[in-house]
């Protein structure tokens, strides 16, 4: 696959009035950029109430999928993305590098996800690629903590075809590869990998039989048609990524996204319910930056269509919510945990 069969252009598209008919939420064919950014353009209450509809043809209403993300190696990476505090090239976000867990620690930190009433476990490793000396470690790692009963998932930068293969037959159910954002924005954050770099890793987790996670982050000084186009580069992934994390930027002292502008949070909002209705049938994740939204944010964003979020006070090196914050909330919202259902 190739950027150009990917990458969206801005031309005329169907009428996005017609992408989110009640009758027929879950079109099958993918909205056009156009039609991504007539979305946003929706008076607010309207794109809630399209983008609720669509999430309850698709998934059950009042559940949601209970996640933890552990980062199983951290700091050290010599990717330079301009959000990450991991970056051998931001030293003045001052993180140590450290070496990768051993899988007794790791499946220890499963048991105590799974206690907390996580039914995902997602491993984190800032690496531009895994080593193939790491390769044994890690596929132990997924045999181990899918063994619990948990859903797994690891995100450990590019891969090879042999690697992918080798996590797939040791059960690995989801790989996280982000887009981050738009391509035309997307210099502006990374120089160090390619968007065509993400795209082919993409592709490679999805021909080896593994099931792709896949979002971006919003709130780094990109505009609302930028974030529109990183919504339609999703929505054009053939098959469309069954996991799509939406992170808000969480500003760390010491990388260059460090002073971007606070995103105003109906904006958040607005970005979860188009990429909802873009991507009818994807788990649709509130990720990175919950620990500084409100309440009423948190539960506008399950309005529009999120239907997983991490727990733990920490999502690799950025604070999170706090576990018993979360129980709570969901609690008085009525919204019960998703049971575990890994893949086959």
């Amino acid at each position: 696959m190739t950027q150009s069969e990917c990458q969206i252009h801005w031309a005329p598209s169907r009428s996005a009035s017609t992408g989110v008919p009640a009758d027929a939420p879950a079109a099958a064919d993918p909205l056009g950029a156009a039609a991504v950014w007539e979305l946003f353009e929706l008076p607010f209450l309207d794109l809630l109430y399209r983008a609720q509809t669509v999430h309850r043809a698709n998934f059950p209403t009042n559940e949601v999928q209970l996640s933890s993300l552990l980062s199983i190696k951290t700091g050290g990476c010599p990717e330079d993305c301009g959000y990450c505090s991991q970056s051998s090239r931001h030293q003045s976000a001052d993180v140590a590098a450290t070496k990768l867990m051993s899988a007794e620690a790791v499946l220890a930190a499963a048991r105590d996800a799974k206690e907390q009433g996580a039914s995902r476990f997602c491993m984190g490793a800032a690496w531009r690629n895994p080593k193939e000396r790491d390769m044994e470690a890690l596929t132990t790692m997924v045999r181990e903590v899918r063994a619990l009963g948990l859903e797994t998932c690891m995100t450990l930068g590019m891969l090879e075809e042999t690697q992918a293969h080798a996590l797939k037959q040791a059960g690995l159910d989801y790989y996280n590869h982000n887009l981050d954002t738009a391509p035309d924005f997307y210099g502006n954050v990374v120089s160090t990998r390619t968007y065509q770099d993400r795209l082919d890793t993409i592709r490679k987790v999805q021909d080896a039989g593994m099931r792709v996670c896949c979002g971006g982050i919003v709130g780094m000084g990109e505009t609302r048609r930028q974030r529109a186009m990183l919504i339609a580069q999703l929505a054009a992934l053939s098959p469309q990524p069954e996991s799509v994390p939406i992170n808000h930027l969480v500003p760390i002292k010491g990388t260059p996204l460090e002073d971007a502008p606070p995103l105003d949070e109906f904006e958040f909002v607005r970005t979860v319910a188009v990429a909802r209705i873009a991507l009818p049938k994807s788990m649709i994740r509130l990720s990175a930056g919950r620990e500084s939204m409100g309440e009423a944010t948190q539960a506008l964003c399950f309005a529009a269509g999120a239907n997983s979020i991490f727990l733990g006070a920490k999502l690799l090196t950025t604070p999170n919510a706090e576990v018993s914050a979360d129980q709570d909330l969901l609690a008085r919202l009525g919204i019960k945990p998703m049971p575990a259902a890994c893949a086959s």
